[in-house]
């Protein structure tokens, strides 16, 4: 009995100490990062804090806000921080859960690796390599969804490696609500469920089918409820995989315009290796190699199903390349650019997890100098160019949209001198909804097309339904179109300014004149 009672002080102190570890540098980090201004510098961290503000802030707000495509949790956490003002303009309603969201799955991969080989050196060795990465680190810094995925991903990895040692309901449940908050996340949260639900199925010693059917029907909510989502708010269940905003089918209107088609487009070869690329350039090749070295430690140790499990994510970019959904760009490749390396981070709790086992084979008395020689050769990639410039994910999000976010500023800056409260802004929201917050104007003033109604009759008999005193366009697009359709019969806008910025489409300010 007192040798149990130290042993779980001891887990629980140790359990403190990694928070506390991780926390700290996760509070660093988004505070280094969001002082920069960098917190916002990939777009779709605007776009997903924007949402999050539109479900309230809207002239139509509610339910339909959420929208179709990306899923809805993560707007739905940040959305009651969104709702004040300086924290929406600042980006720090989407910092705050990515950050945490981080730690919490730091955690949970350090408590799993500690249960699986049973040694706290293995927890802390996959908790220092994981940690330390400097593109999660920074991801964690923005309100992408990234973060909250590897939270679900690693509290499922948790919840299973408890229940191979407990048999306990509990871990059941526990594994099954991780796994809904995947799916509500991330659609490779989707692809996981159907091989955890047969990890329940294989793993459980009793009650096997009951073991299985609770997490396959728990899980399967994410799934079933966006099915529904989307056929109640759009007319088709399929709306986020093949309707107009869908990844396929900006690609397939991109394949009319001109473009070649993505590398590793049908092609296995390809696929691997371009993901393969990405996964050392956002691992780093030294941690790919513990990684490898550490899988024979697991093997030895009979760790096999976290593998399995942290593997499967991987897997599934591997397959979205070939299907041709989901393009990976690195610039020592063709098209030589940057675009979706962030996807590669899923790799970084597979290798830190198997590297993790290395520890758990060394003698207790070095195990504290095995950890800190594994961390120190985990970061080695980092510390030699210890620079944000050979951090992929930041960098891409440098190279993509500097451009737009310096015509964007300068668009905001026009409308903060010219603009007066109610007169009303007309856009596109998918393209320059990132103009009004920077400008501080609520979305209750902005006709977007997530108003449905009033956009479409707007942009389709501008003569009768356009009536917003401003106009922000792309030249070119859906309302620049309406406005010069509209000088015929009015109403008569007039370009009050034109934003022009190298690497960016141009922006067209125009003013209703009676």
């Amino acid at each position: 009995m007192p040798a149990s009672k130290s042993s779980r002080l001891s887990h629980i102190f140790e359990l403190v100490v990694a928070l506390v570890l991780t926390s700290t540098l996760a509070a660093l980090a988004s505070w280094w990062f969001f002082s920069r201004g960098d917190s916002l510098a990939y777009g779709d961290a605007a776009s997903h804090l924007n949402i999050a503000r539109r479900i309230t802030d809207s002239r139509t707000p509610g339910y339909s806000q959420i929208g179709t495509v990306w899923l809805p949790l993560p707007h739905l956490i940040m959305m009651p921080l969104a709702q004040r003002d300086e924290w929406w303009r600042s980006g720090l309603a989407g910092v705050v859960p990515s950050t945490a969201a981080f730690v919490l799955s730091a955690v949970f991969l350090f408590a799993a690796a500690r249960r699986a080989f049973s040694s706290a050196a293995a927890g802390f060795a996959a908790l220092a390599l994981y940690a330390l990465n400097p593109n999660l680190l920074y991801l964690q810094a923005t309100p992408m969804t990234e973060p909250l995925m590897l939270l679900f991903l690693t509290a499922l990895l948790y919840a299973t490696v408890r229940f191979h040692q407990t048999q306990s309901m509990c871990a059941v449940a526990a594994a099954g609500l991780a796994a809904l908050g995947g799916t509500l996340t991330r659609y490779e949260g989707w692809f996981l469920v159907p091989f955890a639900t047969l990890y329940f199925l294989v793993a459980s010693k009793r009650r096997r089918i009951l073991h299985a059917a609770v997490f396959g029907v728990v899980a399967s909510l994410g799934p079933l409820y966006w099915l529904a989502h989307n056929w109640w708010i759009f007319g088709n269940a399929l709306e986020f995989y093949s309707g107009p905003y869908s990844a396929m089918a900006i690609y397939k209107r991109s394949l009319a315009g001109g473009m070649a088609h993505y590398p590793g487009d049908h092609n296995w070869r390809v696929a691997l290796y371009y993901y393969g690329e990405a996964v050392r350039t956002v691992a780093g090749l030294p941690l790919i190699a513990m990684g490898l070295a550490g899988m024979l430690a697991c093997v030895w140790k009979r760790v096999f199903w976290p593998l399995l499990l942290l593997a499967f994510v991987p897997l599934f970019y591997v397959l979205s390349l070939y299907s041709s959904g989901t393009p990976i760009y690195l610039p020592h490749l063709w098209p030589h650019a940057y675009y979706n390396t962030r996807y590669a981070v899923v790799a970084v709790p597979l290798a830190a997890f198997a590297a993790a086992g290395l520890a758990a084979l060394t003698p207790r008395k070095i195990q504290v100098w095995i950890v800190a020689a594994l961390a120190l050769l985990g970061t080695s990639a980092w510390l030699v160019k210890p620079r944000p410039e050979a951090w992929a994910c930041w960098k891409e999000a440098q190279a993509n949209w500097s451009a737009r976010h310096a015509a964007f500023d300068k668009a905001a800056g026009f409308l903060r001198a010219n603009y007066h409260s109610g007169s009303g802004i007309i856009l596109t929201f998918a393209d320059l909804a990132d103009v009004p917050r920077r400008a501080g104007i609520p979305y209750r003033e902005v006709l977007h097309e997530d108003n449905v109604i009033a956009w479409y009759a707007a942009a389709n008999r501008p003569d009768l339904f356009l009536r917003e005193q401003w106009a922000v366009t792309h030249s070119g697009d859906r309302i620049a179109t309406a406005i010069v359709r509209a000088a015929r019969r009015g109403p008569h806008y007039a370009c009050a300014g034109t934003i022009a910025e190298k690497g960016a489409p141009v922006i067209e300010i125009c003013e209703r004149h009676p």
